[in-house]
């Protein structure tokens, strides 16, 4: 029961794929096709696609920031009333000292112009744009971890899947069988040939089967549905798996070390690569914050006045003015900010080769766990499948010799039960292995994706 819930539980985190269409909603997939599917349709992996798509975007806003800006406006007003300016009395004889109060100007005042500004030289809009693209490389390497975590969890569902239909197979001839064992003691029964008991016996073992094969086929439903969601796919589309157990290998290799892996197959490493690229860059950005910046500018406008709202009238006048000129900044005191910043950038960089070096250490634990794991995984598997061989032939002499009179219906439900027990302990070791696997592909960087 215990391993039924890890089952399902792991079978909940899975797959996506594309495959061979019959119709609109028809589909025969190998665990490849089903991962090719997912590729395309899995919603985390669309996402991932799009933040992409967003970093590009962002570099081209970036680059546009180093290109002419230019702009235009159009100003007018209305002057409800005209101001008032203070001259000195004196000069319309006025007693000196004085000031007479003198309204200037029209009514309506307008303005238009168009001006542009190019940047000429500035440190942050060089390392600024250089960072950008290193955003891109950092999604692009974002949408390559998302594809591998949907693989693993693809191929686990599927294999899911798939353990569960051989399951249902096995569990379907154990019910044939004892069925008939039943019915063959049932008739036994009626001629006085055995005791009610020995029938009750197997009336609660062919129950038992029952409900197990019940349970198993509600976990094969349940198993198809979490596949197909984690493909993307509709769940009420029709699936059907291609791959069969028995070709899925085993085998850990015999080149497999830590002392000998490349850290760069391993796409989290290139992530943490590329953020100590992004902490040097904000390093050599602080630094550059003490150059100039430099900008050039110019301007072009026209102004009129007039006492009536006539600016658009042909024959009015507007007067021209323009100018050009440059301009330079250069911080030279900000209350030591630039040196806390730059002291900041310095930490972030340390801090980015102490996440590389942390890396490379789980990177080792990860590949030397994931060897164990299978080849314990692996040797689980094979001892349980001759246990369950066994109690296949303990069962078949068994109910050879009751068909004979030299054994007993406990002897047979014993065995049955033995049977059983090892027919499950072969399946969960089996899914156990089909996890260590997926798992040591992944920790090598050779998952398919």
């Amino acid at each position: 029961m215990k391993k039924t819930v890890i089952t399902i539980g792991i079978g909940i985190a899975m797959l996506n794929s594309f495959g061979q269409k019959k119709d609109s909603s028809s589909f025969s997939f190998s665990v490849q096709q089903a991962i090719d599917y997912a590729m395309l349709n899995e919603n985390s992996i669309k996402n991932a696609v799009l933040d992409e798509a967003i970093a590009r975007k962002k570099v081209n806003e970036v680059m546009g920031m180093g290109f002419p800006q230019i702009g235009s406006s159009l100003d007018t007003k209305d002057f409800l009333e005209i101001p008032t300016s203070l001259i000195p009395a004196q000069f319309f004889g006025g007693p000196p000292g004085t000031f007479a109060p003198v309204k200037f100007g029209t009514q309506y005042q307008a303005t238009a112009g168009i001006d542009a500004s190019q940047l000429i030289f500035s440190g942050d809009y060089f390392l600024g744009l250089k960072a950008s693209k290193v955003f891109v490389e950092l999604s692009t390497k974002a949408i390559t971890r998302t594809k591998i975590a949907a693989s693993a969890t693809v191929s686990k569902a599927y294999y899911t899947v798939l353990v569960n239909e051989e399951r249902m197979k096995l569990m379907d001839a154990n019910v044939v069988r004892v069925k008939k064992v039943m019915d063959d003691t049932k008739a036994f029964l009626d001629n006085g040939l055995v005791e009610k008991i020995d029938y009750d016996r197997l009336t609660v073992t062919y129950n038992n089967l029952l409900v197990e094969q019940e349970k198993i086929k509600r976990l094969l439903e349940l198993g198809s549905y979490l596949l197909k969601f984690q493909m993307g796919m509709d769940v009420n589309a029709q699936l059907t798996l291609t791959d069969k157990l028995a070709d899925v290998k085993f085998e850990v290799g015999t080149n497999v070390s830590a002392e000998k892996f490349d850290y760069s197959k391993r796409v989290e490493y290139g992530l943490f690569e590329t953020q100590k690229t992004i902490a040097e860059l904000e390093l050599k950005r602080n630094r550059f914050s003490y150059l100039p910046n430099a900008f050039a500018y110019g301007s072009m406008s026209r102004n009129a006045q007039r006492d009536k709202f006539n600016f658009f009238d042909s024959g009015e006048k507007w007067y021209p003015t323009s100018l050009i000129g440059a301009t330079i900044k250069m911080p030279i005191f900000t209350g030591l900010q630039r040196n806390y910043k730059n002291q900041q950038a310095k930490l972030a960089l340390q801090k980015a080769e102490n996440n590389i070096d942390f890396i490379k250490k789980s990177i080792d634990l990860e590949l030397a766990s994931s060897v164990t794991n299978l080849q314990n995984a692996s040797s689980s598997l094979e001892n349980q499948k001759k246990n369950m061989i066994v109690a296949e032939d303990v069962v078949r002499v068994a109910k050879i010799k009751l068909d004979q009179g030299v054994g007993s219906n406990l002897e047979l439900i014993t065995a049955e039960t033995a049977l059983k027990e090892a027919q499950t302990n072969y399946y969960n070791a089996l899914f156990d292995a089909m996890v260590a696997k997926i798992d040591f592909d992944k920790a090598n960087g050779v998952l398919v994706h």
